[in-house]
């Protein structure tokens, strides 16, 4: 069994895994799917396990910026991760996975995540539960009444503005100290922003992207940096109220629109969970955000069977909203928590450490683990699917 790069003339017998494994196309998705592949075969992010010339498995690695505590870095989105029917069993998923975290690190990526479509596969490959996709059903009448205190500019967006919406996204999440949202590149961002069945407005601090679904109006990306701005945008969607009853928006766990709307009481949310993995430990811990105010320090020993690099004991000290990790050379025997590369990249992502000792994934000596949750403390969620 070989691993390799696709090429575009690889591209029909990846679609055919694809097909098999998720199911039909139609003629429209299958142009958009060959339109976000394509600028990523020549970076190698696109694997497939061949047996001869037969190709029997995939797998993607998207390139994404991810927001922890505000601090941007890239991340390796997990995609199209698809075997063959005829072929599984075998083991060439897991195998086809262990290629594309090398390729991840190769390409400079220190995390991945992925959506998972079981989650056994993912946890012995080191992923974690992380965060969550929040979709909430609102009243499209409560959103209609918001009123912004002063008047917000908007206007229609377009395949141009790919470049301020990332811009966007950089401003509000590092505002807000974000962690976990993702923003595709400018290629991407110009493809979605093309779809001639949405609609697009941008302001100077916030974007919107719905569209009708059914009766209902569906809400994919708001983000707005300011209060106005979160109320002009969500009242927009709410014009349509007088056909369109329900609003189904995907939106963060502590979304300023819950805090704007009159009336809350029993709310309807749907999450689809995502799992995260730490690939490059020292480079993680570099490239994270903490609190500004908290300078401490902790020693842990972290076990990655599967990238040994990350094994070992290591020193880990924050100061000023930033972390380094240094590898320890002689270990200290007793009195230091021991976690799994599943328990480190859960830890990472704000799971406290009493959760995690409870489950199991995390052991040894306690006295660092109220640290490690103030470091670490997070509300990690994703505004889009991959």
């Amino acid at each position: 069994m070989e691993i390799r790069d696709l090429t575009a003339d690889d591209l029909d017998a990846a679609l055919d895994i694809r097909k098999r494994s998720f199911g039909l196309l139609s003629a429209a998705d299958v142009r958009s799917w060959r339109a976000t592949v394509l600028p990523g075969l020549p970076e190698g992010r696109y694997l497939g396990a061949f047996d001869g010339d037969r190709l029997t498995a995939t797998t993607r690695l998207r390139p994404f910026t991810q927001w922890w505590h505000g601090r941007p870095q890239s991340l390796a989105g997990v995609a199209s991760v698809t075997v063959s029917p005829e072929d599984r069993g075998r083991g060439l998923g897991t195998m086809i996975m262990r290629a594309a975290l090398d390729r991840a690190v190769t390409l400079g990526d220190a995390v991945a995540a992925l959506y998972p479509a079981t989650t056994p596969i993912y946890r012995k490959l080191g992923f974690e539960h992380a965060g969550a996709r929040h979709i909430v059903t609102l009243r499209a009448e409560d959103l209609r009444v918001l009123a912004p205190s002063q008047q917000v500019k908007l206007r229609r967006m377009s395949p141009d503005d790919a470049a301020e919406v990332i811009s966007v996204l950089h401003r509000v999440h590092g505002a807000a100290r974000s962690s976990g949202p993702i923003s595709w590149d400018e290629t991407i961002w110009r493809q979605w922003l093309a779809e001639e069945d949405d609609f697009l407005y941008l302001a100077a601090d916030g974007f919107l992207v719905y569209r009708w679904s059914g009766g209902d109006m569906e809400v994919d990306n708001l983000v707005a940096g300011s209060a106005d701005t979160a109320a002009a945008l969500w009242s927009l969607v709410g014009t349509a109220s007088s056909i369109a009853k329900r609003v189904v928006a995907t939106v963060a766990p502590d979304d300023p629109v819950l805090w704007l709307l009159r009336e809350r009481g029993k709310e309807t949310v749907e999450q689809t969970r995502w799992m995260f993995r730490v690939l490059d430990l020292a480079a993680a811990i570099e490239r994270r955000g903490y609190p500004a105010g908290v300078s401490a320090a902790a020693v842990v020993r972290v076990d990655d069977p599967l990238r040994p690099a990350n094994s070992g004991v290591w020193r880990l000290e924050f100061s000023g909203g930033s972390g380094a990790a240094t590898r320890l050379d002689r270990d200290p025997g007793d009195g230091v928590p021991l976690l799994g590369i599943n328990a480190l990249s859960a830890l990472y992502s704000g799971v406290p450490a009493a959760t995690l000792r409870r489950s199991g994934l995390m052991s040894g000596d306690e006295r660092h683990d109220e640290v490690l949750d103030t470091v670490f403390a997070a509300k990690p969620y994703m505004l889009d699917y991959f």
